[in-house]
């Protein structure tokens, strides 16, 4: 039986993928007390990156959004691998979004919406969050974006 978190994502037309593994010297996701600490997911779609390369030199803002849900989608895949089910979340409470982008792009933010709206109409207001968003030069994979995730856990 699907949770009430995976339904409201099925309702949304989102199936969870298997989460990935991790690909170099890490763990996927690290329980410590009621805290649940995701590593940075790419924007992996049926094992492919959705779109490679940089904002503002070739990806546009609404694939870059789109980039940062899937990113959102595997953080949720990574949380039902950990706990089970998505209905442990108690709270999202911090995204931090990577932004692979031209010197010269300032749209982060709108860019990272992506995520953040994501979890907002899965969570409610438990989803709505503290964020960072940042511009860098590179990602893993020629990624455009990536997004790490801290959530408290029942």
């Amino acid at each position: 039986m699907a949770s009430l978190r995976e339904q409201k994502l099925a309702d949304l037309g989102v199936t969870l993928p298997t989460a990935a593994a991790p690909v170099a010297n890490y763990v996927a996701a690290v329980r410590t007390g009621t805290l649940l600490v995701v590593s940075g997911q790419l924007p992996l779609v049926e094992g492919r990156l959705s779109a490679t390369g940089k904002l503002g030199g070739g990806v546009g803002i609404e694939q870059g959004a789109a980039a940062a849900r899937a990113c959102a989608i595997n953080l949720l895949a990574q949380i039902k691998a950990t706990l089970g089910s998505l209905d442990g979340v108690v709270r999202v409470v911090r995204l931090g979004g990577f932004i692979a982008c031209t010197a010269d792009f300032t749209q982060h933010a709108t860019v990272m919406n992506g995520a953040s709206d994501l979890m907002a109409a899965v969570f409610g207001e438990s989803g709505r969050h503290a964020r960072s968003t940042i511009g860098v030069p590179s990602l893993p994979l020629d990624a455009p974006v990536e997004v790490e995730g801290l959530f408290e856990i029942a």
